[in-house]
Order: C-alpha cells, then structure tokens, then sequence
C-alpha cells in the first residue's frame, strides 16, 4: 500500500553508477529505471510516470545526442503531458537548448547535484499535478448547460447559477460587464436554456449602427418609407418573435429612439416606420453594456424610467483578472482549441508562459486572451508556448516573479517587503527597525546587504 503511494519517476540512464546514485536521490519516489530507449518507451507506457529524467548519451552511441533527442520526441509523442528533464553533459548546452525547443520541461547539467536535480523534480510534480487538475477542471465545465462558458471561478459560478434560475423566465434582464467578458454568451445561455430555445436568437449592436439606420433597423420600415425602401421590411424586433432579442451596448441606444423602446417594452407593439398599424410581438429583451448607466441617467443620456424597464434582473459580469483560478485554465482550453483548428505541434506552456499569462492584468478579458493565445499558436516555433510567444513583455519582472511556484523566491520577496516597509517605518534607523522585526542588528545588517538596500 505504501509503494502504491508514492510518486512514479522514470530514470533513463544508460550508467549503472549513476543510475545507483540516483535511485537513492529519489528514495520517496517508486524509481524506475531504464537504460536504453525501447525499455525507457516500454516502461512510459506501463507506468504512465508524470515525471521522467533523460540522459540524452544513450546506447548504441552515448557520445552523441541524437538517440536521446528521438527519445524525447517519442516520450511527449505517446505522453504530452509528461515533464521531461532532460540531463546532459557539462559541456553541451546546445543540445540543452534544442531540447527545451522539443517540449522538455527543463535541463540539467553533470556533475549531478542530487539537491538541485531533486528541487527541479519536485517543481516538475507540482506543475504537472496542477496541469491535471486544470484538465479536470475543463472536462467539468466543457459539459456545462452554461454552452461556451469555462470557469472555476466562485464568482463566475455564481452568475452561471443566476443565469440557470432566470432562463426558464420571461424577465428582462440587464448583462453589466467589461468589453470581452463574455456577455453575449451569457445572453446565448439565457435563450438556449429558456422555453424558447428553439426560437429566434437575434443579437443588435446598438453602437455599431448609425442613429439614422437604427431605428429601422430595431423597428422595421414600410415601401416608400425613405429613400431605397423598396419593400415592407420587418425590424430585430418582429424578427425576434416567440424567441429572444439581445440589445448590446444598450448604453449607446440614442435619445430619441428610448422612448420608442420604452413604448414597446410597456405595450408590447411596434410600429413600421412609415407605418400606422400596430404589430404585436412576444419576445423576452435581454440588455447588456460596459458603461455605469446610473451616472448616464446623471449626465441625461440615458432615460430613468427605460433603465428601470429593462433591469427586471442585473447580472454582474467579473472581468477576467477578478475570477481567480480562470486564466490558466482558458488558457489550456483555448490551447487545446486553436492547436487542434490550426492543426498545430504546439504541446504545451512553458512554465514561464504560464508565469506570465497569471500575472498580466487582461484589460481586454477573454476575448484578448483568446486572442493572445490564437496568434501564439500560429506564430510560436517549437513545442512550446512561452511568455515571448504571448508577447506581454510589459508584465513588470517583480509581479512575474511573485506568480511562481518557487517557495524560496515568495519568500525573499516577502522578506524584502518586510524590511522595506520596516526600514521606512523607522526613518531608516537600524536600531528601530531590528526591534521592530525582531530581530538582531547585525542580523538586519546582513538582509541590508543580502538585499542591496542601501
């Protein structure tokens, strides 16, 4: 029961001293041990390791790279998600490089330091174990009556169960939220899980159409209404009939067409425009916009009595930087994807494109991250994604650092910003600050210097 336990590592290593040395490195993993290239397949495929060590000097010729360059290739062939470390010469960062290249997850150079290769390997466990559980995660919600919305996040899980208790309603509801967050999606959701799913789903941008255009377009027009009106023409609104109408960016709807939608909303009729007959229509309206439409109401370019109409019900969007646990997991879905769509080599994140992806703030939401992501497939070489791929250069390098997995660099910078807000706090006299760390002078003196606060 206690083997069962413990965590599979496969060493592949054609050197039986080292292969010794390095079974007793790793005495809390079950080691299994390979020394060519068909054992080392033949023991991926019956152990399924989440981490392998590789040798790239194996038999028939262990002075050159190329059988273990093949090795690596066919391991994340027949188990992507593996974390190879590869294990090389003093002397052959080149092979290093074109490994990491392939998809290994890092290197390691001989003379073997067991502390050092064990802290990589541990590291190594930790991403993969958090890589599967982002797969289970996205396997839970892919299924999700919520159709296209991924997420973990408790905030965005309860805007999901909202959405399940008003779709099977009639309310008129209002979607607040940032450009990219998802709020037509949401709207999707509404109608696919309402009675009137199998009706029309018609979506209007009421920002994208000109005022002059707008109105016939909501409302519909009669022959010889205007200019080019050749034929009685149905507006969204009758076309929408029996199912759904979405009204995004509702904020932008002009004055003067408010009124004529808060009649309709009211009496459920409309007219053509050129028309006198009143036509009465069954939809459900949903609403949705990014903008504070109270402080509209304020500044008179929104009407109070519409925003009442159309806020039966208001559904609070989280941008994508408040709905924690999120960004990695659209990022491997989006991956998963665009790699398939593109039919692309792309394995996996490299762990600093990871790094990267928690730590950039995404002012544009999902939309920017799925982008982000699309043009990192077409574009990145290799088999692996990287922070450069994503191209966020402009993530500050502290914050970068302090989303890693890496215990000791969290805690020196824990460290620092202690002894800065101390140092400040003290108006920089030692003395005070020592006590109030609890610490000793020439303990804070060795921090000052071990940090280069001068």
């Amino acid at each position: 029961m206690e083997k069962e336990a413990l965590k599979s590592l496969l060493i592949i290593e054609d050197d039986p001293g080292l292969q010794s040395q390095l079974r007793w490195c790793f005495e809390d993993c079950e080691v299994i041990i390979a020394g060519d290239r068909a054992s080392a397949i033949t023991l991926l495929q019956r152990h399924k390791p989440p981490v392998v060590t590789l040798d790239l000097g194996l038999p028939p010729d262990p002075t050159n790279a190329s059988v273990g360059l093949a090795t690596l290739e066919e391991i994340l062939r027949l188990a992507p998600h593996t974390k190879v470390i590869v294990v090389t010469g003093n002397d052959d960062r080149e092979n290093a490089v074109r490994s990491i290249a392939s998809g290994a997850y890092d290197f390691y150079q001989k003379p073997v330091d067991p502390e050092i290769l064990q802290l990589i390997v541990d590291r190594a466990y930790k991403v993969f174990e958090l890589e599967q559980e982002n797969r289970r995660l996205t396997e839970q919600h892919a299924n999700s009556p919520l159709e296209g919305i991924i997420t973990a996040s408790p905030k965005m899980l309860e805007v999901c169960r909202t959405v399940e208790k008003l779709a099977p309603t009639d309310a008129t509801t209002l979607l607040l939220g940032e450009s990219g967050t998802g709020k037509e999606l949401l709207a999707r959701a509404l109608h696919g899980l309402s009675p009137r799913r199998e009706q029309p789903f018609i979506a209007i941008n009421c920002a994208a159409i000109p005022e002059n255009l707008l109105e016939s377009e909501l409302f519909g027009y009669e022959k010889g209404a205007f200019t080019g009106a050749v034929k009685q023409t149905p507006g969204k609104i009758e076309t929408a009939h029996k199912g759904t109408l979405m009204l995004d960016e509702i904020g932008d709807l002009p004055i003067s067409l408010q009124a004529k939608l808060l009649r309709f909303l009211q009496e459920r009729v409309v007219e053509h425009l050129g028309g006198r007959k009143e036509i009465p229509v069954d939809v459900r309206i949903l609403c949705a916009t990014h903008q504070d439409l109270p402080k509209l109401i304020d500044t008179g370019k929104f009407r109070e009595d519409l925003y009442y109409r159309i806020s039966e019900v208001v559904i609070d969007i989280p941008p994508l930087r408040q709905r924690k646990g999120d960004k990695s997991l659209l990022a491997r879905h989006f991956l998963h994807h665009h790699k398939q769509q593109h039919n692309s080599s792309i394995i996996s994140y490299q762990a600093d494109a990871l790094t990267c992806i928690e730590a950039y703030p995404w002012p544009g939401n999902v939309r920017e991250l799925e982008n982000r992501i699309k043009r990192a497939v077409i574009m990145a070489e290799g088999k692996q994604i990287g922070c450069d791929d994503l191209q966020l250069d402009q993530i500050p390098q502290e914050i970068a650092k302090a989303e890693q997995l890496d215990l000791r660099l969290v805690r020196e910078r824990a460290e620092l910003e202690t002894l800065k807000k101390a140092l400040a706090m003290c108006s920089k006299n030692i003395s005070q600050a020592a006590g109030l760390l609890g610490i000793s002078r020439p303990t804070l003196y060795d921090l000052i210097r071990k940090y280069k606060l001068n």
